[in-house]
């Protein structure tokens, strides 16, 4: 089942700028690198910090409390102090909006 949900219209979401959509079961991130847009978690996996504040690097997030990266595609733990992965959503582009799917996730094998 799927639940997508609008998160910008396309022409309002800049490149290098982040939107949050918050649900009942889950706080999601969602990135523009480039025009191409990526859907985490957004609490670390370390301290729960937000990621949306935190810095971008390529297509990594770093966490703003202790540095910890992220990579945007794969919701891999890349460097310490997080050794758990986060959950990453789809996203489309429909009818000019930017839409993530809130029910489906993936988690890093």
């Amino acid at each position: 089942m799927s639940n997508w949900i609008d998160v910008a219209a396309i022409d309002d979401f800049k490149y290098g700028t982040c939107r949050v959509v918050k649900t009942d079961d889950a706080c999601i991130a969602i990135f523009n690198i480039d025009g191409r847009y990526y859907a985490i978690d957004n609490l670390c996996s370390h301290e729960e910090a937000e990621l949306s504040t935190g810095k971008l690097e390529r297509d990594e997030i770093i966490c703003p409390l202790h540095g910890a990266h992220f990579s945007l595609i794969t919701g891999e733990a890349l460097t310490a102090p997080a050794y758990e992965n986060l959950r990453i959503y789809p996203v489309r582009v429909n009818n000019g909006w930017l839409e993530v799917d809130t029910e489906l996730q993936w988690d890093v094998a």
